[in-house]
C-alpha cells in the first residue's frame, strides 16, 4: 500500500533546487508518494508546531520547540559560513541605538530572530512579517530596522538600505562554527525505517540537481522572489553546500551549540530527545 508523505519547504531557490528531483519523480521513496507544500519559513514553523506535516524544512529556532515530536535529518539543511541573517536599516546606525526600537523580523520562530535575541538583550520589540515584506515595511517607516534573509541579502544595498550587523558573521566569530539556519525534520512516529529512507532520498535529490543543474531552473524560477539569474545562482551557491548533503560532525556541533545557547537563555524549552532518531 502506497503512503503519502507531506513535505513542506520554502519557495526559495535553495529549497526548490534541493527538492526538485524528489518532487518530480527523478528520485523516489519506495512505497511512498511525496506531496509538497511550499510556504514561507514561518508558516512552515507554525504548521510543524501543530504536527500538520510529515516532513518539513524548519528554522533551527523552531526545532528547539519541536524536538519531542520531530527528529532532525542529516540531509537538506541550510547551514554554512557567510550566509547568516543581517540587520539592516534605512539610515546608518549601530545596534545599541536600536535597543527598544521596533525591528521587523521574518517570523518569531526563525533562526534570524533567535540570533537577534542571542546577540544582546533589548531587541524584543518585534514586527513579524513575511521575509519579502521586510524591506517594503522599512521603506514605509513601519519599523526602525529589519532582519533580512534569503535573496534580500543580495539586494538590500540596491534598495537603499544600510547594514547594521551581520548576525551570521557575529555567530562565526563567537563560536568558530557555521551558522545553522534551517534543517529538515521528520515526525518521529514515522519510524526509523521510513525516516532513513527519506534522509537518503533527500541526499539523492540534491545529488541529482548537482549532476543536472539545468533541469530544475524553470521550477526554481517559477517560485523565486527575485528572478535575476545571477541572484538565483548566488543564492543557491551560498545556501546549498556539503552541509546540505550531510551535516557531519561540525554541522551537528553547530546545531547543538545553537540550541544549548538558546536553552541557557530560556528562549527554547529543554528536551531529553536526541537530535536524530537514526
Amino acid at each position: 500500500m502506497t503512503k503519502t508523505l507531506s513535505l513542506g519547504y520554502s519557495p526559495c531557490p535553495n529549497d526548490t533546487y534541493i527538492f526538485y528531483a524528489l518532487t518530480h519523480n527523478k528520485v523516489t521513496i519506495p512505497g511512498h508518494i511525496i506531496k509538497e507544500h511550499l510556504e514561507d519559513v514561518e508558516t512552515l514553523n507554525q504548521l510543524a508546531l501543530n504536527s500538520l506535516l510529515d516532513l518539513t524544512k524548519i528554522s533551527y529556532h523552531a526545532f528547539g520547540h519541536l524536538r519531542d515530536h520531530y527528529t532532525l535529518l542529516h540531509s537538506g539543511s541550510a547551514l554554512g559560513r557567510g550566509c547568516g541573517p543581517m540587520v539592516i536599516a534605512p539610515v546608518r546606525t549601530e545596534m545599541k541605538s536600536l535597543r527598544g526600537k521596533r525591528i521587523a523580523v521574518p517570523g518569531k520562530l526563525t533562526t534570524a530572530n533567535l540570533l537577534l535575541q542571542l546577540y544582546e538583550t533589548g531587541y524584543e520589540e518585534l514586527l513579524i512579517l513575511p521575509f519579502d515584506q521586510i524591506m517594503p515595511a522599512l521603506k514605509r517607516g513601519d519599523a526602525d530596522a529589519g532582519v533580512i534573509i534569503h535573496e534580500s541579502r543580495f539586494t538590500f544595498q540596491q534598495a537603499g538600505f544600510h547594514e547594521v550587523v551581520d548576525l551570521g558573521a557575529w555567530w562565526e566569530e563567537e563560536t568558530g562554527l557555521p551558522i545553522p539556519l534551517g534543517g529538515i525534520l521528520a515526525r518521529r512516529d514515522l519510524g526509523a525505517k521510513t525516516i532513513r529512507a527519506v534522509d537518503l532520498a533527500i541526499r539523492a535529490s540534491l545529488e541529482y540537481a548537482r549532476q543536472n543543474p539545468r533541469q530544475p531552473r524553470a521550477y526554481i524560477k517559477s517560485h523565486a522572489q527575485e528572478l535575476d539569474d545571477q541572484v538565483i545562482e548566488a543564492h543557491i551557491n551560498l545556501y546549498v553546500n556539503d552541509f546540505s548533503l550531510d551535516l557531519g560532525a561540525e554541522g551537528i556541533t553547530a546545531v547543538e551549540t545553537l540550541l544549548a545557547r538558546a536553552e541557557a537563555r530560556g528562549l527554547i524549552p529543554k528536551s531529553r530527545e536526541a537530535l536524530f532518531l537514526n
